[in-house]
């Protein structure tokens, strides 16, 4: 394992990455929009869709997953493979860069994404399998529901079990875990209007 000042830095390193807006970055440069003032006003591939498109929402979503997949990667160079040192180590990695996407620094820890994308990208690198699986899950309830928060919140729910099943670590297990919490108190108006019957469609046929 790298020395602790070494660690910290890549965690910090890692929610600085985790921070960079995307969306707002993508919208203000292609599209003359401030995301964080249209829509559901956070910078996540969603509502960049909505606002500026299905192009520069695609664009945010691969942004969004390569900060997270790029964080763990920085982390598992140094880190001891196989070993549960290495698996807190890098967990924290993929943890700080969740953060900085829900809660971003350069905007005042506000307007963040709701973390699907970030989350996806870190546990690309920490848990492939798991983690298709997971995205497998999201994309099946997207086109039977036709709304892509239940596939967020489907997708999410699954990571654990499936990051379970695919590593058997229970650092890594638990890390999901804590995403799919974060992602679930961040789609808390998505639930109600899912509930409601009242959440908006990603195509109108």
């Amino acid at each position: 394992m790298p020395a602790i000042p070494t660690m910290a830095g890549i965690i910090f390193l890692s929610y600085l990455l985790g921070s960079i807006p995307w969306g707002l970055i993508l919208t203000r440069a292609f599209a003359s929009k401030n995301i964080t003032t249209a829509g559901s006003k956070n910078i996540g591939a969603t509502n960049v869709r909505r606002i500026a498109g299905s192009g520069l929402g695609g664009l945010t979503l691969l942004g969004d997953m390569a900060k997270g997949a790029l964080s763990v990667y920085l982390a598992a160079g140094p880190a001891v493979a196989n070993s549960v040192s290495g698996e807190i180590f890098t967990a924290l990695a993929a943890l700080s860069a969740f953060a900085g996407h829900l809660y971003p620094i350069y905007l005042n820890f506000k307007n963040g994404g709701k973390g699907v994308a970030t989350g996806a990208g870190c546990f690309l690198i920490l848990s492939p399998m798991g983690c298709i699986v997971s995205i497998l899950i999201f994309i099946l309830v997207i086109c039977i529901t036709n709304r892509a928060s239940a596939g967020s919140l489907a997708g999410s729910a699954i990571l654990p079990l499936s990051v379970w099943e695919a590593s058997g670590s229970a650092v890594l297990t638990f890390s999901a875990a804590v995403m799919t919490g974060f992602i679930y108190y961040r789609h808390s108006d998505n639930i109600r209007r899912l509930l409601a019957g009242t959440e908006p469609v990603i195509w109108r046929g």
